[in-house]
């Protein structure tokens, strides 16, 4: 049960789960592409230039070939998009993705920090950033990438569930990642097996509840 939960996305197997996301990205952060700024999820900081229709055009053909797999046609669409609007964080969000798929981790924290450098709580890409930071094995600094995430938008529900494998796998604190992984379900996470893993941990937080009160 447990090798199940070390994909940082619901339901995916690793790999296939960081190109994926990108539909998750699309939504929550880009939307149908670039657009002003809003509460909780700015596009850029300060200013927002106005996007013609044809580079809003580039932008939802590079967000359609990044959904349907076709990776090379979606980074070129994504780079040629930010040569000339680099103040949008979520282009540069789903190139790192495109870059975790391929396991570039460099370019993966470069283009994370370029999106974090024009929105620092840009929800989206501080998720990405916890789960580099979880690969390098980097758990606490993880954990507080996360936890900004959710600050940023408390209703994100991936950063939730990443909070709770990260509590359940690395940092084995079970009641943590019972509280992330009941909020991720609250929020619509909806995943049968999700719900497995809350019943297996309430069974055993009880287990060890139990055994302390014998030993006390």
């Amino acid at each position: 049960m447990w090798l199940q939960r070390f994909t940082d996305q619901p339901g995916m197997r690793p790999g296939i789960a960081m190109l994926l996301v990108a539909c998750g990205v699309v939504l929550s952060a880009c939307a149908s592409g670039p657009k002003p700024a809003k509460t909780g999820d700015a596009e850029a900081a300060g200013v927002v230039r106005e996007v013609p229709p044809k580079a809003q055009t580039l932008y939802e053909q590079a967000v359609s070939a990044l959904a349907s797999g076709d990776v090379l046609d979606a980074e070129l669409r994504f780079k040629e998009f930010l040569l000339q609007y680099p103040d949008y964080p979520g282009a540069h969000v789903n190139l790192a993705i495109i870059y975790a798929s391929q396991g570039n981790d460099k370019a993966v924290e470069n283009s994370l920090t370029d999106a974090l450098i024009i929105d620092p709580e840009h929800p989206v890409a501080l998720n990405q950033l916890g789960m580099l930071l979880r690969r390098q094995g980097k758990f606490i600094e993880a954990e507080a990438t996360y936890m900004k995430a959710v600050t940023a938008d408390p209703d994100y529900a991936l950063a939730h569930y990443n909070l709770g494998v990260l509590n359940e796998l690395y940092l084995q604190r079970l009641d943590l990642a019972l509280q992330h992984f009941e909020r991720y379900q609250e929020l619509g996470g909806d995943d049968e097996q999700v719900t497995k893993w809350i019943a297996d941990l309430k069974r055993r937080l009880g287990g060890n509840e139990r055994t302390a009160n014998v030993t006390e």
